[in-house]
């Protein structure tokens, strides 16, 4: 992918926005905008997007929030507050689809978020319930638990012992604004009472949320949650999978999508549900 760079005005300065665009040239096709996961970036999704996108004949937006990839940088000393992922939500995304001229009135786009990048579409879904025809979350969190905790505390010393930080680098300009931004807060003890339960409960869109079976930062509960609070909410539990299925079961994640779009016609017209009816 292609990266492109768009400036947005958020806290008060300019900031530099890392994206790019699949299948733009498909402008009569629903528009899927990707949001990675907590130490993600345009370039650590690889070739997902594009796989899933020509699969199912979408137009597609990946973007590196602030922070992460070649987007801006924390400022020095930042601290990220525990409602960051509230931030992202309501300020830093709604900016980014406008300063891109993403219609999303007209055309509500549907969202496709990992981990952070779920709970975020979550939030957003909450906030904004015309502005978007439905989302797919991948691994997502409502709330922290234990294993999610100590998953992350081991990515600190990981961080800090092993080559990490080193690979890293090759999806970040600055790895220390993107692993120290997101490790940090998790593990803030006032983060521990972290929770969008009661929020989400006001969602309506359709919603396909997916988790592996063993999944390392999160358990079933997630997912779970996520269904009792949102009626008509699909789950896919994928067995033999961790915490990315896009990368451990790709292509279970791309039929379930393409089932998930092809049910819900009215927003994702022309979406065959026949598994291998595209090219990948």
């Amino acid at each position: 992918m292609g990266s492109a760079f768009v400036e947005i005005d958020w806290q008060g300065r300019a900031v530099r926005i890392e994206h790019a665009w699949l299948r733009r040239e498909r402008s009569t096709r629903p528009l899927l905008v990707f949001l990675h996961e907590g130490l993600g970036s345009v370039s650590m999704w690889r070739d997902f997007p594009s796989r899933l996108c020509q699969a199912l004949d979408l137009r597609g937006l990946v973007y590196s929030r602030p922070g992460y990839g070649r987007s801006t940088p924390r400022a020095p000393g930042e601290a990220w507050a525990p409602d960051f992922m509230h931030r992202q939500a309501h300020e830093v995304l709604p900016a980014l689809l406008r300063a891109l001229a993403v219609d999303v009135e007209r055309a509500p786009p549907w969202l496709f978020g990992h981990s952070d990048g779920a709970s975020i579409a979550l939030l957003y879904a909450a906030r904004f319930p015309r502005a978007l025809s439905g989302a797919v979350l991948l691994a997502p969190h409502i709330l922290v638990e234990a294993i999610s905790v100590a998953s992350i505390a081991k990515a600190r010393e990981a961080y800090r012992d092993t080559d990490l930080r080193a690979r890293l680098a090759r999806h970040h300009d600055d790895p220390d604004s993107a692993f120290g931004g997101w490790n940090d807060v998790w593990l803030r003890p006032e983060f521990r009472h972290w929770s969008i339960a009661d929020e989400i409960a006001t969602i309506r869109c359709p919603l396909l949320a997916i988790q592996g079976e063993d999944d390392e930062y999160g358990t079933l509960a997630q997912v779970q949650g996520i269904a009792q609070r949102v009626p008509g909410t699909r789950l896919l539990v994928l067995p033999q999978c961790g915490h990315s299925p896009h990368r451990d079961q790709p292509q279970a994640v791309i039929e379930g999508t393409r089932a998930f779009l092809a049910d819900t016609a009215v927003a994702a017209p022309g979406i065959a549900p026949e598994t291998g009816s595209a090219p990948l």
